[in-house]
């Protein structure tokens, strides 16, 4: 039975990813994935330019798991931090089967004088990091965006090196240094943004007491409207 597109796509991956198993990801060869699924070099073609298409598939995979992830009741309910830890998780869960070929994939990239490689995969973290974003309902804009991004895009970057060399149960080691990460970027994002809380029973009536005492034409100024309005977003 001829293989629907998608079917015949996903075959193409998993059948270059067994090869890599039985031996490495450097000697991956197109035409082998041709012969073994006995097709043709151009019905290949019809999917991926080149065998570097391959692995962008292979993290595609991870890409669309993680996202699944985040479809659910459950994971709305989760607080912020936790839902990034459980993303990126999922997304490394993904790829644990053949952890061997992805520390390999890699490894290739990373070689000397492959910068046609190179650039694209800074794009691709890039855009992993944006979908991690989207998912976790991350909203913050202009400079806290920014600073906030590239935590997680290190963040991020860290817990895969990491988790590419790790041989404990589960990956418990990488869970748990990921886990130490984001709760200390938590902090610093708190320590940063987060507006001392002093409202105590003896502020809230001296401050009423004041406003009291303030006469009509003032309260109505902008000026007074301006301490209002800060008021409120501190008390908030």
């Amino acid at each position: 039975m001829k293989k629907s597109k998608l079917d015949l796509r996903e075959a193409i991956v998993d059948t270059a990813i067994a090869i890599a198993e039985h031996s490495n990801w450097e000697a991956v060869r197109l035409f082998d994935v041709a012969a073994e699924l006995d097709i043709t070099l151009d019905e290949i073609r019809v999917h991926f330019r080149e065998k570097e298409d391959l692995v962008d598939a292979w993290f595609d995979r991870a890409d669309s798991r993680m996202l699944r992830t985040a479809e659910t009741v459950e994971f709305m309910a989760l607080p912020p931090r936790e839902r990034l830890q459980l993303l990126i998780t999922t997304w490394l869960d993904a790829l644990t089967a053949h952890r061997k070929v992805t520390r390999q994939m890699i490894g290739a990239k990373l070689e000397p004088g492959h910068l046609h490689i190179q650039i694209p995969a800074i794009m691709r973290v890039s855009r992993t990091v944006q979908w991690m974003r989207e998912a976790a309902q991350r909203d913050a804009t202009f400079v806290r965006r920014a600073l906030e991004e590239t935590a997680l895009t290190t963040i991020y970057l860290a817990t895969f090196a990491y988790w590419m060399q790790d041989d404990s149960e589960n990956s418990q080691n990488t869970r748990d240094f990921l886990a130490h990460k984001l709760k200390y970027a938590e902090s610093l994002d708190h320590l940063v943004y987060s507006t001392p809380h002093q409202d105590t029973a003896a502020s809230t009536v001296s401050e009423t007491h004041a406003t009291h005492e303030i006469p009509e034409s003032f309260e109505s100024s902008p000026l007074t409207e301006s301490i209002a309005h800060v008021r409120h977003a501190k008390s908030g």
